[in-house]
Order: structure tokens, then C-alpha cells, then sequence
């Protein structure tokens, strides 16, 4: 169902970096991201957390969690396939910093939240054979 996970996490001057490095690991046990320092436009110190989950097991896991969230969520979730899914079948999916470091999980649509990009196992790797797939799992739990 899914090749692999990308996930990247932006860590403010004013948050809590193991507080969020917990949070990401409440979306994905697994992560064992690289650490990169940036600077913001207001010359704040800006902590990049990133990296990528290709293990079968693992990215199986984390679809299986998706599908465990209430209906309200997934089925939001599938009316907005259309724009969260790009060309080449990429599911882009963005979780609250908040919800997740309370081992919530909650689909946000603010740039502020970790964010992930999920290969979708679609063939051909098109935009409308990602949503045909994700659709038809998700019917089975709307």
C-alpha cells in the first residue's frame, strides 16, 4: 500500500525539540531522523527534523494507525484526496505538533505540524490510480 514515508518537522526557538521529536515518534516509533539548523527570516534559530521510513513492517504500521482514527477524520480525509494527492501519487498529509506530542492523532491543514509525504504503491504511479486505491480502503472504514 505504501512504499515509504517522508516526514520533515520544523522545531521554533520558542518549542520544546525533544517535546516534538516525541510527537513524531507518537506518528512513527521508528524515526530516527537527521537534525539540520536553519536560520528563520527573523534570524531565530530553526531546528529541521527529517528523514524517511521505507521498512515494509513499519510504513504498514503507520497506515494501519491512520485507518484507526475516528470517522469523522477519514472520511475528511477522503474528500480532500483530490488535493492532497499530487501527480506521481504522492499523499501529502500534515498532523498537529500539539495533538501529536499528546499521542492524538489529528490531520491539520496549518504549515505548522509535521509533515509527511507518503508514496502510495499505485500503478502506474498516477495521481488518479493513488486516489482510486486510497478511496477504496477508506470505504471500508467510513
Amino acid at each position: 500500500m505504501i512504499h515509504n514515508i517522508r516526514y520533515r518537522v520544523f522545531v521554533y526557538a520558542d518549542e520544546n525539540e525533544e517535546e516534538l521529536l516525541q510527537g513524531l515518534k507518537n506518528l512513527l516509533p521508528t524515526a530516527k531522523p537527521d537534525r539540520e539548523l536553519a536560520e528563520g527570516i527573523l534570524e531565530d534559530d530553526i531546528v529541521i527534523l527529517s528523514g524517511k521510513i521505507e521498512r515494509k513492517r513499519e510504513t504498514k504500521d503507520f497506515f494501519k494507525n491512520l485507518l484507526d482514527m475516528d470517522k469523522k477524520s477519514l472520511c475528511k480525509l477522503s474528500d480532500d484526496l483530490e488535493r492532497k494527492v499530487d501527480k506521481n501519487g504522492n499523499l501529502f498529509l500534515r498532523f498537529s505538533k500539539s495533538s501529536a506530542c499528546e499521542e492524538n492523532w489529528e490531520i491539520c491543514d496549518t504549515g505548522d505540524s509535521i509533515h509527511l509525504k507518503i508514496k502510495v504503491a499505485a500503478y502506474p504511479a498516477k495521481k488518479n490510480v493513488a486516489i482510486s486505491l486510497l478511496n477504496d480502503v477508506l470505504d471500508d472504514y467510513i
